[in-house]
């Protein structure tokens, strides 16, 4: 949370990594995106803070969830959004990224949201804009609104992030997801324990900031206040890493037995979409202790408030 009477000013022109805030930055946005979220929860419109603003949505990736998210949180606050279709664009053409840079640069938006499928794409093209940047997610990288409204959607349903034990378990070598959000609950003070198989666990997930990381779910999800599961990338996997998805399932799938493991009021988290029957249980994906819902919920809010704070950010 905020400090009262402690001077603070957001001063970043992209968003392109949780490694690139402090933890004052986090609280900063979290605090803003509660005012949003409380505010849509009574009926009440934001103020047009990106009024006469153009923000693109530049997505070299499907994903319905992200972009809709961005969509939804820009038009509230009164910008223009232009969604770009890279299936019919100049990219599938031949064009390079940095001339697809160069060529929306020169039609001046204010700010630019990018999915791309490369790690490190983002920042790339952040350096041959003028405008805002914000990281929708690059290769198995970063994705950090993402990290962001799962942390708040936690700190929402715990009334703190110290202290907290949180599991995150799946895919965690091909998941942005994972990485972003352990980062960011590092830094507020929470226990993370990673968890997968083997064969999906990467090297140096310790410099995320993560206490374990195991292959026994059983003793992962242990006393977790949180438990977060991940999607299987299966379109990332070219090679043997699973056996099968039942075996997985039975391994590392979150169960209502497997769940009595941890504490006994756990929350329970997935950032989406969601393979049912694979990486958890409809009834607990369904369940009283799932926030799934709110996670997206608080995408919308998290995702207005980044753009209010980089809003009219050109250089």
């Amino acid at each position: 949370m905020a400090i009262p009477g402690y001077s603070y000013e957001f001063n970043h022109t992209h968003l392109l990594s949780i490694e690139d805030l402090s933890r004052l930055d986090i609280d900063h946005i979290l605090d803003l995106a509660e005012e949003f979220a409380e505010a849509t929860r009574a009926g009440k419109r934001p103020e047009a803070h990106l009024k006469n603003m153009t923000v693109i949505n530049l997505f070299f990736e499907n994903s319905t969830r992200t972009m809709s998210s961005f969509e939804i949180a820009a038009k509230r606050l009164g910008a223009d959004v232009i969604a770009m279709p890279v299936a019919q664009s100049s990219v599938k053409k031949g064009e390079t990224l940095i001339d697809t840079a160069m060529t929306l640069n020169a039609m001046a938006p204010d700010a630019i949201v990018i999915r791309h499928s490369a790690s490190g794409g983002v920042k790339l093209l952040s350096r041959k804009v003028d405008c805002a940047v914000i990281n929708a997610g690059d290769g198995t990288h970063q994705h950090p609104t993402q990290g962001l409204l799962d942390t708040l959607t936690i700190r929402r349903a715990k009334g703190r992030i110290e202290g907290l034990k949180v599991t995150i378990c799946g895919d965690i070598l091909h998941s942005r997801v994972a990485r972003s959000t352990t980062m960011a609950l590092h830094l507020l003070g929470a226990e993370v324990t990673l968890c997968g198989p083997a064969t999906l666990m990467p090297s140096g997930a310790d410099s995320w900031g993560a206490a374990r990381a195991l292959n026994d779910f059983d003793a992962a999800i242990k006393d977790a206040d949180v438990v977060m599961m991940l999607r299987l990338q299966l379109e990332r996997m070219n090679g043997a890493y699973l056996p099968s998805q039942r075996e997985y399932f039975r391994n590392f799938g979150l169960t209502a037995d497997r769940l009595k493991l941890a504490a006994p009021d756990a929350t329970v988290m997935h950032p989406g979409p969601m393979n049912r029957g694979i990486e958890i249980e409809s009834a607990i994906a369904d369940g009283e202790r799932s926030v799934i819902t709110e996670q997206v919920e608080m995408g919308v809010a998290v995702r207005e408030a980044v753009l209010k704070l980089l809003s009219g950010r050109r250089a």
